[in-house]
């Protein structure tokens, strides 16, 4: 039998059961439609991970992936220098070994004196510059120097009417030969009577992508006893080696450049090369330890490239800065010795007589209208490139070049629209090669200082090539950013292979050029660069010289 219950009432909701599914869908539609310029500032946007193409016998080049796992799509340049600040010490010295044991094997003092047979086999790479910026013409002749440690074979400078580039300002070690002599000894130990061997240079101009073999090409197996590779005026062209579709050469570029996938652990290539080439001529030495006065040498130099402008923002940013490295590197109990450097001079008067700098620092500067060395006598100021080098003479970039890689703990690279150049490079990595002990890293930190309105579009206008932080100028850079300290690495980066690196249009285009397919993210098609070298016209350009 079945039994019916009588009517079931209607039960109504509570109020309190209404107001919190209220609550809850009011919150759940605040998290979906939640900006992502407001995500956690620690939020990592792509992980990436390498892909190696099998296809290649020499075995494939590395294809960067990216897999989406988080929320935020940029990072500023604070953040995105956060790497650099750990210093590399360990990888430094690595190199450091490197450079000395092969100019010791390969330096001009121990192959001059080999016997006629091995020393017609031996091969040499020329670096030569022109004299006109004192950063780009430098990085003619490191590179080189970098090449002759890859391809091992010695290294020539070329010089100018019998003088070596900016010869009355640097010294070079006596590791080096010069085109002169490498003709004398060809011709004394008889290397084209005797065994055949002709004194001919390949040249290959890496400003002409459609004829350089930079990445198609194993350097490694040239025949010709010379190799000069043009236009090299920057950190770049020595280190497209990395992505050289022949392994032997990248083999050879990254035992001496590091992993381009790891910024941060990089070594200090170019600060070490300078370290055993270079060093400043008698007059230039005692013109820095004039600036000096004696005593210690400065804890920090700040360099700031203004091109004749004053501009208040650069300064008020660049002193921020200052004060974030004292902290830094814990000197707020001392009163450090800085060091102001300026292609503006009216720039460094300007921090002197407007800040408070002196409240908390020991200013240094070098005023070559006080010094009387004999550098100053009979050198008239040219009108010559002032907007770009200034108004003082040559000579005081070559002073204060190597007054400020003195600084101990920091160097600043401050400007009125691009940071980092070239020559604030040069500074920072010879400073941190002075600074790195035997056994120990380097205490040295290189920071970069932006004004906001240089970061209005985020790092997109810090285009240039050889400029430090190009290859991190792409939509990985936030936009809007407030003034930034950033630590920086001393070696820049070729390539987009970090994790917040990424390229503007202007150098995808570029790249492609060189037969390189690059992503809006900086990832490289391994296979189109292979069928681009097996397509490619080899060009072989050659100057035989007459005995």
């Amino acid at each position: 039998m079945r039994h019916r219950g009588g009517k079931r009432r209607r039960v109504e909701p509570k109020p309190f059961v209404i107001l919190c599914a209220l609550v809850t869908g009011l919150g759940l539609l605040v998290l979906v439609f939640r900006p992502l310029e407001n995500a956690p500032r620690t939020a990592v946007p792509f992980a990436r991970a390498s892909e190696i193409n099998g296809s290649s016998s020499d075995g494939g080049t590395s294809v960067v992936a990216f897999q989406r796992v988080g929320r935020k799509a940029c990072k500023t340049v604070e953040e995105m220098g956060e790497d650099f600040g750990r210093g590399v010490g360990r990888e430094s010295l690595r190199v450091r070994k490197i450079i000395e044991n092969h100019f010791v094997a390969n330096g001009a003092s121990i192959v001059r004196d080999w016997p006629p047979e091995k020393f017609c086999r031996h091969g040499f790479v020329l670096g030569k510059t022109s004299e006109a910026g004192f950063g780009n013409e430098m990085y003619k002749v490191l590179t080189a120097a970098a090449l002759s440690v890859m391809l091992n074979r010695s290294l020539i400078i070329g010089q100018t009417r019998g003088k070596y580039p900016f010869g009355d300002y640097i010294s070079y070690s006596n590791f080096t030969f010069t085109v002169k002599e490498i003709k004398h000894l060809w011709r004394h130990k008889g290397c084209e009577s005797k065994y055949g061997r002709g004194l001919v240079m390949r040249i290959d101009d890496f400003s002409k992508p459609v004829e350089s073999n930079v990445l198609c090409s194993n350097w490694k197996k040239w025949k010709q006893p010379i190799i000069w590779f043009q236009g090299t005026t920057d950190s770049v062209p020595a280190q497209f080696f990395l992505k050289n579709i022949h392994s032997q050469m990248r083999t050879a570029a990254f035992d001496l450049f590091g992993d381009p996938q790891v910024p941060g652990l990089r070594p200090n290539v170019f600060g070490e090369l300078m370290r055993v080439l270079i060093s400043p001529s008698e007059d230039v030495e005692a013109a820095v330890n004039w600036a000096i006065g004696g005593g210690e040498n400065p804890d920090i130099s700040v360099h700031m490239r203004m091109l004749m402008n004053r501009s208040g923002r650069a300064v008020q940013a660049v002193l921020r800065c200052l004060k974030k490295a004292i902290r830094s590197q814990h000197l707020m109990s001392a009163r450090p010795k800085v060091v102001l450097v300026s292609d503006t001079p009216a720039v460094v008067k300007s921090i002197m007589s407007m800040s408070n700098i002196s409240e908390f620092s020991e200013v240094l500067h070098f005023d070559h209208a006080q010094f009387r060395g004999s550098m100053s006598k009979g050198l008239r100021i040219s009108d010559f490139r002032r907007k770009d080098w200034g108004s003082a003479p040559r000579w005081v970039a070559f002073v204060d070049f190597f007054l400020a890689s003195r600084a101990k703990y920091a160097v600043i690279s401050g400007a009125h629209r691009r940071v980092g150049t070239t020559y604030a490079q040069l500074i920072a990595a010879l400073a941190a090669a002075y600074n790195l002990g035997d056994k120990s890293g380097s205490k040295l930190v290189f920071f970069s200082s932006f004004q906001s309105n240089l970061l209005s579009d985020g790092l997109r206008n810090q285009g240039g090539w050889g400029h430090v932080w190009n290859r991190y100028a792409g939509p990985l850079s936030c936009r809007n950013q407030a003034n930034q300290c950033a630590f920086t690495p001393v070696l820049p980066s070729a390539w987009w292979d970090g994790l917040w690196q990424s390229p503007i249009p202007r150098d995808i285009n570029r790249l492609a050029s060189y037969g390189v397919r690059l992503s809006g993210l900086g990832t490289i098609d391994g296979n189109s660069l292979k069928n681009h070298c097996k397509k490619k016209k080899n060009v072989v350009r050659t100057i035989t010289f007459k005995m």
